[in-house]
């Protein structure tokens, strides 16, 4: 494992190398759920901070993910600028690669504020999700 009980790193771009995998040795099905509530990004239009709430579910096959990885994998999407469809889609397809699961599903929710013209100092929030399933 390249992270757990080591030092942290910082790492500045989203990568699948980030990712560490532990050997499943579970026979049964089961469900894995992660829950990163502080997600963040940058837009790529506005270069301004994005917010989401991340929770991944997968049945695991022959891996599954370290949590201490995903949460540095998580962290390395800080200053990376992307639209919310294609964070949402490169960490699917960034951790389906690496486990291989039985059964995947990532939903991304999204949190928006936007400035009505007509009412410039009244904000109205609304949320945004995308999901993936393999």
């Amino acid at each position: 494992m390249k992270h757990l009980g080591k030092e942290n790193k910082k790492f500045t771009e989203p990568s699948v190398k980030i990712l560490d995998k532990i050997e499943n040795k579970q026979k049964e099905n089961f469900l894995v759920r992660f829950s990163q509530p502080e997600f963040t990004s940058i837009c790529p239009v506005t270069s301004q901070p994005d917010f989401a709430h991340i929770v991944i579910d997968y049945v695991p096959s022959k891996w599954i993910v370290e949590s201490k990885s995903l949460k540095l994998y998580f962290q390395s999407f800080r200053n990376h600028q992307s639209f919310h469809e294609d964070v949402t889609m490169h960490i699917a397809k960034d951790i389906t690669k690496l486990l291989k699961p039985k059964w995947f599903r990532i939903g991304s929710y999204w949190y928006l504020s936007l400035i009505h013209i007509s009412e410039p100092t009244r904000r109205r929030g609304i949320s945004y999700a995308v999901f993936c399933l393999k």
